[in-house]
């Protein structure tokens, strides 16, 4: 099987609409490499009294667009490979669904669930004592990414607004509501997604009730896409977390679902429900529905399992799920793939929004929110398909395209 590291993979991807757009040889050029990549040493305190050293990272990709803009994730494999990667892809993100932001991502090297809580705000504020040159309402935007919290997030804007000595409110997001962060966050991941699958729906001529959709990963992203693509009427035949899945070809019930996860987990919803039965992760891939939803890991569909995926469309609403090897073969076999840059790109969209509530000093109502966010996202699915009908290509290589037409217009006017 062929191994790429993340970068590689954005790399070859850049490279690919790069070479079919024309673009322009010098702008290729600055795309291959972020511009900036800061790295720090962060010392702490441990309770124990003595001092451990944890790497950080902000990689800082591109800001033609607007201010740099992504997640901070906490984990032992971070790697500054991955948090590169991971910073083109939100540019391209960003560019996707046209909102003014540019890309970026940060990381540190550590297992969270091995830090007491003292620990954990010691390394968070340590972060942004080494950071904050580089951060700001006006220059960088982070937000939680993976094992990251609202509380660590808030953390971090204490001890940022505590240095240059006055309130920014602006310089994170993801915060609770009640400390300036978006009505709608929560769920905004889910909410983008659903979009998409509705305007699938209608350019495919299928109905949802008789639409069946089958979700691999059942945390937060896709806990709130089941609920709301049920409650919408579509038909949510399987379900997967971590420990394996069931699936019913009648049918779901969500709520149920989600009361015996917290419970037991899923595996006790078969009890109540005789039609229902255990499939394993690997299977839930395999079955023959007409979408299926990866909204767990990345890398789930690789050129090892591509010929077995059964979905006639799949809808990423994880981050890289399918690998591009998997991809050329999912496109031979016909089946339509919504990328990542589209089909999440809900949580970024409300997220700048929260950004812009911040700097201008305002609160938008749930409502509000949520009109602006399908506005956004249904513009952005029709750009990435009518971009794949423009230059026949599938609607990956047409969503880097759009994006990358975006970035280039801006940098060449700069």
């Amino acid at each position: 099987m062929t191994t790429h590291t993340p970068f590689d993979n954005a790399m070859q991807q850049l490279s690919t609409a790069a070479s079919l757009m024309q673009l322009d040889m010098n702008i290729h050029r600055i795309l291959q490499a972020p511009d900036r990549v800061v790295e720090v040493s962060i010392p702490v305190r441990m309770d124990s009294g003595d001092v451990r050293v944890f790497t950080g990272y902000r990689s800082q990709y591109n800001n033609a667009l607007g201010v740099y803009k992504g997640g901070i994730r906490y984990h032992p494999d971070v790697t500054i490979d991955e948090v590169k990667a991971l910073s083109f892809w939100m540019a391209i993100k960003c560019a996707t669904v046209n909102i003014p932001l540019g890309g970026a991502k940060g990381g540190v090297i550590v297992n969270p669930k091995e830090l007491s809580t003292g620990e954990l705000e010691r390394l968070s504020r340590g972060y942004m004592q080494k950071m904050w040159p580089v951060l700001g309402s006006d220059k960088d935007v982070p937000a939680p990414d993976v094992y990251t919290t609202p509380e660590i997030m808030n953390w971090m804007r204490e001890e940022y607004e505590s240095i240059v000595g006055h309130a920014d409110p602006g310089v994170i997001t993801g915060k609770p509501v009640e400390q300036g962060g978006s009505e709608g966050r929560s769920y905004a991941t889910a909410q983008g997604g659903y979009y998409c699958v509705r305007e699938l729906s209608t350019k495919m001529n299928w109905t949802p009730s008789e639409t069946t959709i089958a979700i691999q990963g059942f945390g937060n992203a896709g806990a709130h896409m089941a609920e709301i693509l049920s409650r919408d009427g579509y038909r949510v035949v399987a379900l997967s977390d971590s420990q394996g899945g069931i699936y019913d070809e009648t049918g779901i019930d969500i709520v149920a679902a989600q009361q015996v996860k917290q419970a037991e987990g899923l595996a006790r919803y078969i009890v109540d429900h005789p039609s229902a039965h255990i499939i394993t992760n690997e299977a839930l891939l395999q079955l023959p529905v007409h979408i299926l939803v990866p909204a767990a890991l990345e890398n789930v569909i690789t050129e090892v399992n591509a010929d077995s995926v059964q979905a006639q469309a799949i809808v990423e609403l994880a981050n890289g799920p399918t690998t591009p090897e998997a991809d050329i073969v999912l496109r031979s076999r016909g089946i339509t793939v919504i990328p990542d840059v589209l089909a999440n790109a809900g949580g970024v969209t409300v997220s700048y929004f929260e950004w812009d509530q911040n700097v201008k000093g305002e609160h938008w109502l749930e409502a509000e929110v949520l009109s602006k966010l399908e506005t956004i996202m249904v513009a952005a699915f029709h750009d990435v398909w009518n971009t794949a009908d423009r230059y026949s290509v599938d609607l990956r290589t047409a969503a880097f395209v759009g994006a990358i037409e975006r970035i280039a217009k801006k940098m060449n006017q700069q």
